[in-house]
């Protein structure tokens, strides 16, 4: 029996498997969120040390997505199995570390439960074929980046290219849109960002986003088309603005504070990868246009 027939008879239990699913890969997106850019940043500065003369960030000699194991920042006490279940092991603990009862960041179980949560919506509105199991590589491959460019206003190269690409393969098979639609989404969407980097530095002499912004843009339109790039830049440019305006109002940051713009992308092209189709409609019949 395949995963499809049970889901159309038990969908209660391939859904109570993706929550589960996701909330084991968001334990483990914890791991990628703090340890690549770490692992980045030291290549780059062994890369440059003898031009830069700066010492080597200090980790590990062997220090990977693998290795070392999970331990408390404080005490270095290793985490146990049982101490790693996703969100459960956090209330258990209290939210302390066992070992020295140092608290532990609320943020590690908020991204297990939000991994969780947004797994169940990706089969829930996609099923367990290969957009459902496609679409949860896309969903965890835009949390990673969201919370690494929140850090470090980065979006890595080793998570944007490799999207993009099971993207475009994805859709060699039409399992989204189609490879037409695909390749020029991937180019519109790279290009579109250049040009409004070039035109923003011309005229403002200064640098306005990044290239991580692009290569994200490109991904995200190699996965639905060049038909979705206008919803995905509309929404991400609008709560962009709100928030950052926001942001300058009540926490006074001044005009030249760099607000990252990846978690933004990522956000509207997750609600048109959901609800693209009904988001234009929507738009469409707001405007009172037909297309």
């Amino acid at each position: 029996m395949t995963l499809t027939e049970i889901h159309h008879l038990a969908p209660v239990v391939t859904l109570t498997g993706a929550v589960v699913l996701g909330l084991l890969i968001g334990s483990f997106l914890n791991v990628v969120i703090y340890r690549l850019p770490a692992l980045l940043f030291r290549e780059w500065r062994q890369s440059a040390k003898d031009v830069l003369a700066e010492p080597e960030i200090p980790l590990p000699e062997r220090f990977n997505l693998a290795f070392p194991r999970s331990h408390c920042p404080n005490c270095k006490a290793p985490i146990s199995a049982l101490q790693n279940i996703p969100v459960l092991s956090y209330l258990v603990l209290g939210g302390r570390c066992a070992n020295c009862k140092t608290p532990i960041s609320k943020r590690y179980p908020v991204i297990e439960a939000i991994t969780g949560a947004l797994s169940l919506l990706i089969i829930w509105r996609l099923g367990v074929g290969p957009a459902g199991i496609l679409g949860l590589v896309f969903l965890w491959a835009l949390i990673c980046l969201t919370m690494i460019d929140i850090d470090t206003q980065l979006l890595p190269d080793n998570i944007t290219l490799p999207l993009l690409w099971v993207g475009l393969l994805a859709n060699t098979f039409g399992t989204y849109t189609d490879l037409n639609s695909a390749i020029w989404g991937a180019a519109a969407g790279y290009l579109s960002l250049w040009c409004v980097y070039w035109v923003f530095k011309l005229v403002a002499k200064k640098e306005g986003m990044g290239y991580g912004d692009f290569k994200l843009l490109a991904a995200l339109g190699a996965w639905m088309g060049w038909q979705y790039l206008p919803v995905i830049i509309m929404l991400s440019s609008l709560v962009g603005a709100v928030v950052g305006g926001v942001g300058m109002v009540l926490a006074g940051r001044d005009k030249d504070f760099r607000i990252p713009f990846g978690p933004y992308l990522a956000g509207a092209g997750l609600l048109a990868f959901l609800w693209g189709q009904e988001l234009i409609d929507w738009y469409f019949n707001v405007a009172g246009l037909k297309h």
